[in-house]
């Protein structure tokens, strides 16, 4: 007799499933499984760590190793394709799919461990990473804007969303009418949903923060008139034209933020607090807004990595901004 399904697993419907990887905490970082007539996909894949969940979620929908078709990371940012390669070494049949700008990271991430390494420090990357795999070159294959894929009948297209990095895609599926959005459509975390529904804020990790770009990729995705979202962080929200707005006014409010502080503060280390402070300000006031009755206490310590990282990836904006301005 089957058992229970793992409470990690969430069946979605229509053959979408979402595995919690368990990065940082439960309902933070999510990889999907897509499944159509027995053939299957993978869309981001957490850290290496994940890799008894992925695995394990195959074993739970019943579909071999060798039926998967493809790994598809939306960009390579640890928390989306730290585990991919790792993945890729228990999936025969399987090629990758990563955006042009990220494959090389894939095929030797060397650049990458060390850009993340700069980061957040060998401690932490070894505690929350793990070490990373390289895949084969002849198993990656690079994706073009608009292109299609066939996956047991359904059809999957892919569309170049940078603004939250430049190797950023998302992955159109047909069936569902839904988005694998990466981070580009943001972060929705189920703690603050309230009776308003979904709340949802942009993220600026470093160090490719384009915020002009950002915007365009959100109004491209909102171009297909979507029915549903697949975040990485966390799951599937509905309410589409809603949380747009309401993703794209709070960019707003940080991008006013940064501009703000560029004006006042040229040193980068006040710049940095003078971001943190101000970006915990605008979530709290947005939060309340929102009907949010949680502790301010308890909403900045659910909040603490994204601040940090936000707060980190506008300093790497203003900076970039002010070697662009001379």
């Amino acid at each position: 007799m089957k058992t229970e399904t793992k409470s990690w697993l969430q069946d979605l419907g229509s053959g979408v499933h979402a595995i919690d990887t368990a990065f940082v905490r439960d309902a933070f970082d999510a990889a999907y499984l897509i499944v159509r007539k027995g053939r299957a996909a993978f869309v981001d894949t957490g850290t290496r760590f994940a890799l008894p969940r992925l695995l394990g979620a195959l074993d739970e929908v019943g579909v071999p190793r060798e039926a998967v078709e493809w790994v598809i990371p939306t960009h390579v940012h640890l928390d989306h394709a730290g585990g991919a390669g790792a993945l890729m070494q228990e999936l025969p049949a399987a090629r990758m799919l990563v955006h042009p700008r990220g494959a090389r990271h894939m095929i030797d991430p060397s650049a990458l461990w060390e850009g993340a390494l700069a980061i957040y420090g060998a401690e932490e990357m070894a505690r929350s990473y793990g070490e990373l795999t390289p895949v084969p070159a002849e198993r990656v294959a690079t994706s073009s804007d608009g292109m299609t894929l066939e996956l047991g009948g359904s059809t999957l297209r892919l569309i170049d969303t940078p603004g939250h990095a430049k190797h950023h895609h998302c992955i159109w599926d047909e069936d569902t009418r839904g988005w694998f959005t990466g981070d580009t459509f943001g972060i929705s975390f189920d703690q603050f949903t309230t009776a308003k529904g979904r709340w949802i804020f942009p993220t600026t990790t470093p160090v490719q923060f384009e915020p002009e770009a950002l915007r365009a990729s959100v109004q491209r995705l909102m171009d297909a008139d979507p029915a549903c979202m697949y975040l990485t962080h966390f799951g599937r929200v509905d309410e589409v034209p809603r949380l747009a707005q309401a993703l794209l006014g709070m960019l707003e409010r940080m991008v006013a933020l940064g501009e703000a502080v560029r004006a006042a503060e040229s040193d980068p280390q006040r710049r940095l607090s003078r971001l943190h402070e101000g970006l915990s300000a605008i979530f709290l006031e947005s939060l309340a807004g929102h009907g949010c009755t949680l502790p301010a206490a308890t909403v900045l310590e659910l909040l603490e990595v994204d601040l940090a990282l936000n707060a980190q990836g506008m300093l790497a904006w203003l900076e970039r901004e002010k070697r662009n301005r001379g």
